[in-house]
């Protein structure tokens, strides 16, 4: 019987764009709140370290999902779970939208780090089992960068042209979060009744061995935590993590303070940055595979952010800080895809599944912890130290990358 691809069922190019627009809409959300921030400081009255629990609350939620996801895909299913989220996601974006006080503020991220990880975790899984799963993890993910060179551009132009009123911009995540519920509410109906052919007649909720079959997957999870290129991988994503979010939410507050730029104007830079993540993601990743290597072209990209992060720091040029911020992102940009890559060749087959999950999670984390030290040390002593805490988080990067395994080619 021929596996599921994009293509088959047919149906599966609809819950493809459906699940690329639902990390669409993760790109734009967290994306936009770095050309947010100073209108909200402004709103508000509130310090950078206030300011910087955002991320955290969006993380926490982030976190929560990871053991519930399975959960409720279990009770609900797979099209009522992507329902769930999307509701969670789009309850919040209201009260943003009516920019409440600032605890609600805070507390509204929460369910939208929820929802998106819940979603962001069936599409993976969605993805990664069809038959052509890395051009479908490629289109995935590439949404996503997508989404965050848009979601600065429309930010920025939404609160300038509207005397500072940031939380307009919520109306259009609130607009994209209702369209995604029905888009995948319809076309994942019946997600179960596809996916029969490729489970065993014998598998059922009901089954005797579903206790066999947690207490192993206990087992593996236990396994894959304790395994080296586990942890590595989650520190190495930690820390790749907490420097994307970290300059994507504070660059533009650094160039207000430190380079006098009109917030209207300087908004857009953040935009660059992830306009060069989907590049390098989209042009890049392909030949680090077939030319240098993976393991090689990380450590170039690396050494090269490295340079052009302190060009940004030290040379005090808007444009040129600007060009140098989206070549961040464009060295950044293949390093995820590069470094899965690399993770799944160096994990054994039975823990891939749970190593790769842990390793997200850590992830989510970083890009939590990062920008959150970032916001504190900014109220003591500058946005400035952005760069310095980039920096060591490459060379963070750097060190784990260095002590990982080499691979070995696999044998059947």
């Amino acid at each position: 019987m021929l596996a599921q691809s994009i293509s088959n069922p047919p149906i599966n190019k609809y819950r493809l764009l459906t699940a690329s627009l639902l990390n669409f809409l993760g790109g734009m959300n967290d994306s936009a709140p770095g050309p947010l921030i100073p209108y909200m400081e402004r709103h508000y009255a509130v310090t950078y370290a206030v300011v910087s629990t955002i991320f955290v609350a969006n993380a926490v939620g982030f976190l929560a999902a990871a053991p519930c996801t399975n959960l409720l895909e279990r009770k609900l299913g797979r099209a009522r779970t992507y329902v769930l989220a999307e509701l969670v996601m789009a309850a919040a974006f209201v009260a943003l939208a009516c920019a409440p006080p600032f605890p609600m503020i805070v507390l509204a991220f929460l369910p939208i780090g929820f929802g998106l990880a819940t979603a962001l975790s069936l599409s993976n899984v969605f993805c990664a089992n069809l038959s052509n799963g890395t051009a479908a993890l490629g289109i995935l993910h590439g949404s996503y960068g997508i989404g965050g060179t848009v979601g600065p551009l429309l930010a920025t132009a939404i609160a300038s042209r509207t005397g500072g009123r940031w939380s307009l911009f919520y109306f259009v995540t609130l607009g994209m979060a209702v369209v995604n519920t029905v888009l995948a509410g319809w076309v994942f109906r019946g997600y179960e009744r596809d996916m029969l052919p490729a489970r065993p007649a014998s598998a059922s909720p009901s089954s005797p061995d579903r206790d066999r079959e947690e207490t192993s997957h206990a087992r593996l999870l236990r396994g894959a935590v304790r395994n080296r290129v586990t942890v590595l991988g989650a520190l190495f994503i930690f820390a790749y993590q907490g420097a994307e979010v970290s300059i994507s939410g504070w660059i533009v507050s650094f160039l207000v303070a430190y380079r006098h730029g009109d917030v209207s104007r300087v908004g857009y830079v953040s935009a660059g940055f992830w306009a060069g993540i989907t590049v390098g993601r989209f042009l890049l990743s392909h030949p680090a595979h077939t030319t240098v290597g993976e393991k090689l072209f990380v450590i170039i990209a690396i050494a090269g952010a490295v340079g052009f992060q302190l060009v940004v720091w030290l040379v005090p040029n808007l444009v040129g800080e600007a060009v140098a911020v989206a070549i961040v992102g464009l060295l950044l940009g293949p390093i995820f895809p590069c470094a899965a890559a690399v993770f799944s060749k160096l994990l054994p087959r039975n823990i891939q599944l749970s190593s790769l999950g842990f390793i997200t999670a850590s992830g989510s984390s970083g890009g939590a912890v990062a920008p959150f030290v970032t916001g504190l040390l900014a109220q003591k002593a500058g946005t400035f130290v952005l760069h310095p805490i980039c920096i060591g988080l490459f060379v963070a990067m750097e060190g784990c990358w260095g002590v990982l395994p080499r691979i070995k080619k696999r044998t059947r």
